[in-house]
């Protein structure tokens, strides 16, 4: 199995980043991974958009939603009936959003392992078609050492996980309306909601702190491109 997952994954994605690599003037590693980053988010873009989407719709049912927990905020089983019956109504999945991520986590764990063993690595596995560079230069950009982890890089990535999952969350209630009787699981949501916003970001710096910068730097461009995403596709109607 381990074997496998080093054909499938590991070994294809550490080729394509010595192939930039090779062909970057000045072989600039950062500038490699950029575009290794930018190449993974376009082959997972079917899977991506399909999440954001459904993302999209669950944030536009949150109203209704919210009026069926205060309708029958004391009976759980209609309540969930309700809920599971808006979903067949709007044609909506509640899970729609989350098995492409899921799908996406060996990719994750691929990528990981190539900037964990990868960069510095004096015996790459490449392939036979590719120029061998040998050991990579890992200092990208001129300044920044991605084989070591970086706390600037890592509270900058923090910050870009915030303005994401702002965008995800979607705006609150008022606080009048929030402690009115009936609407105790709203309030609670609310609450999640807020603790989320903080917590990935905060996960994310504190994470990312003890990672090396050249996966940070893959996980900050991944953020980005989702943050365009989620832009296009939230704006449409």
């Amino acid at each position: 199995m381990i074997e496998l997952f080093k054909v499938v994954l590991y070994e294809p994605f550490l080729n394509l980043l010595v192939f930039f690599y090779n062909i970057i003037p000045g072989h600039d590693l950062g500038v490699a991974i950029i575009f290794l980053t930018l190449s993974i988010k376009l082959l997972l873009l079917p899977l991506s958009l399909k999440a954001v989407k459904g993302q999209k719709e669950l944030k536009e049912l949150q109203p209704k939603l919210n009026l069926i927990k205060k309708k029958y905020a004391d009976d759980k089983q209609k309540q969930t009936k309700a809920i599971m019956a808006l979903y067949k109504e709007n044609k909506v999945n509640p899970f729609s959003s989350c098995l492409p991520l899921l799908i996406q986590l060996p990719i994750l764990i691929a990528v990981f392992q190539v900037f964990r063993t990868g960069l510095t690595s004096v015996d790459l596995p490449v392939y036979s078609f590719l120029s061998n560079p040998g050991p990579l230069n890992t200092l990208g950009f001129g300044f920044l050492a991605l084989e070591k982890s970086n706390i600037f890089l890592a509270a900058f990535t923090g910050l870009m996980q915030y303005f994401q999952t702002k965008m995800l969350s979607g705006s609150t209630p008022p606080r009048a309306v929030a402690h009115k009787e009936g609407v105790k699981d709203e309030s609670m949501m609310t609450t999640m909601n807020k603790q989320m916003r903080f917590m990935m970001p905060l996960m994310t710096v504190i994470i990312g702190s003890t990672l090396p910068s050249g996966l940070m730097l893959y996980w900050l461009v991944g953020i980005i491109f989702t943050l365009l995403e989620q832009k296009i596709v939230f704006k449409r109607k």
